[in-house]
């Protein structure tokens, strides 16, 4: 990612954060139409679970100026993620669904510059993820279960 991505990725977010529960719906919405299989990887409420994408969202958004602090806690994700079930093709579908919810939501405000922003974003936070999942045993994930499990939320 470039300076000029990371601009184009924050100014556009800024536009979409104040309807942030719509964005998050849209994603899902495309999400589960473009994969049906995936919707019972999502147990919870899924506005819970559209709160909790928003929240990843602006962690991100603003951890963009400083990728060192951001990508450990993207691998943790990316390891966490190995306990709900998500495989490395999963990946490009969530890519697909973001990036459609993104265009929608900006309408007229987006641009092919902005699209390729995000996916350059998005790429980069799928290969921290996934580089980190793919470290994953299946000891580590029996033995870290209960660890996972407190990150969820209980409706």
């Amino acid at each position: 990612m470039n300076a000029d991505q990371i601009t184009l990725v924050q100014r556009s977010f800024a536009q979409l954060a104040p309807n942030g529960e719509a964005l998050a719906a849209l994603f899902y919405r495309h999400l589960f139409e473009l994969d049906p299989a995936l919707q019972p990887l999502f147990q919870h409420d899924i506005a819970l679970q559209g709160r909790k994408f928003m929240t990843m969202l602006v962690v991100v958004v603003r951890g963009l100026d400083a990728l060192d602090r951001l990508l450990p806690d993207v691998e943790n994700l990316g390891r966490r993620h190995v306990a709900y079930g998500v495989h490395a093709a999963h990946y490009q579908i969530v890519e697909q669904a973001l990036l459609l919810a993104i265009k929608e939501r900006l309408g007229e405000h987006g641009s092919p510059a902005v699209s390729a922003a995000w996916s350059a974003t998005y790429q980069l936070l799928a290969e921290t993820m996934q580089r980190a999942a793919r470290d994953v045993t299946d000891d580590m994930l029996t033995d870290a279960r209960p660890q996972y499990e407190r990150y969820e939320e209980r409706p």
